[in-house]
């Protein structure tokens, strides 16, 4: 398989580019869109994997919208603050894109976001792109529904204290969703099991969102209680000078002794998510495939290319079988 590098000095620029947090950034949303390929079945899996580069690098590009090329419709479509949503207990939410713009103005939708309802949106295009078998729509959009699947796992994109301002905990969202799995993801699991088919989207994208909004408060309540535990000249990483370090987006690093001890209390919150994250993808992909009739993927490409990769598949999935990625070196941000 080539890898794309120009895709990569994209990707590259666009992480450099942006000083602020990036949904689970690129260590993450690469690899849950990675490890998905090998979750699909055998008809799913050979297509997918052909073009395994691509869905992996492109998993980021709905951040490089966001911030490189400053699409503003784009940002909404990454978070739901819910909490702006059900102001009252019980309040039922729209179920879909269309019954939301109806009962609040484009104003609120943009604030307060739209992530399930946008998601469903892609999985439609995701299944007619199928459908008229185009291959290009269909890798396209693939990727960017891991990425929104990625965000929907987060627990602070469902959060309007999305990055710890509401609490005294600015810089959290980043020091969670970047610095901890790509302190410690070199030991995650990513075998997730085979795809499954999802009978009621709608009912899964929701159990989803409020399944990590259930995981903000634990999140939020962890770190501060060990902040208010901890020797505070040890919290963060400091240089020769005594100066705590910041990273390349000027952002604060923890010290890898209190990565560990909140990473250690989340009892494995970030490796679960992650990986709820990559199996979710792998549904949504093979329920929008299945959905659309199963059309045969392998006449998308020459059949030499699938000859060619078919070894590597067979290594790279019983690798996948075992929990491990092959192939990663991705540009960190901590």
């Amino acid at each position: 398989m080539k890898k794309h590098l120009f895709r990569y000095a994209l990707i590259a620029a666009f992480v450099a580019a942006c000083g602020v947090f990036i949904s689970w950034g690129t260590w993450g949303h690469q690899h849950i869109n990675h490890a998905a390929v090998f979750a699909l079945p055998d008809s799913m899996r050979h297509f997918f994997y052909n073009h395994i580069d691509f869905v992996t690098e492109e998993s980021v590009i709905p951040d490089v919208r966001k911030y490189t090329i400053n699409d503003k419709a784009e940002f909404a479509r990454h978070y739901i603050d819910l909490e702006s949503y059900q102001t009252n207990p019980g309040d039922s939410l729209p179920l879909t894109m269309k019954d939301a713009g109806a009962r609040y103005d484009a104003k609120f939708l943009d604030k307060n976001g739209i992530l399930p309802w946008y998601m469903m949106e892609v999985m439609q295009k995701l299944t007619k792109a199928f459908q008229d078998k185009k291959k290009a729509e269909i890798l396209f959009l693939s990727a960017d529904l891991g990425h929104y699947l990625g965000d929907a796992h987060m627990p602070l994109h469902t959060s309007l204290n999305h990055d710890g301002q509401l609490t005294n905990q600015r810089g959290i969202h980043a020091f969670f969703e970047s610095q901890l799995p790509e302190q410690f993801g070199a030991n995650y699991n990513f075998y997730t099991g085979d795809a499954v088919y999802i009978p009621d989207l709608q009912k899964e994208i929701w159990r989803i969102v409020n399944d990590s909004h259930r995981l903000a408060d634990t999140l939020l309540l962890t770190e501060r209680q060990l902040h208010a535990s901890y020797d505070t000249s040890k919290i963060y990483l400091k240089d020769a000078a005594g100066n705590v370090v910041k990273n390349k987006y000027n952002q604060w690093v923890h010290s890898y002794e209190y990565a560990k001890a909140w990473h250690d209390a989340l009892h494995g919150m970030v490796e679960r998510q992650l990986r709820g994250a990559v199996s979710a993808t792998a549904n949504f992909w093979y329920t929008a495939w299945v959905n659309a009739g199963r059309p045969n993927l392998d006449d998308l490409d020459e059949p030499a290319l699938t000859e060619r990769n078919k070894k590597n598949l067979k290594r790279d999935y019983k690798l996948w079988r075992k929990g491990q990625l092959f192939g990663f070196k991705i540009d960190t941000e901590f």
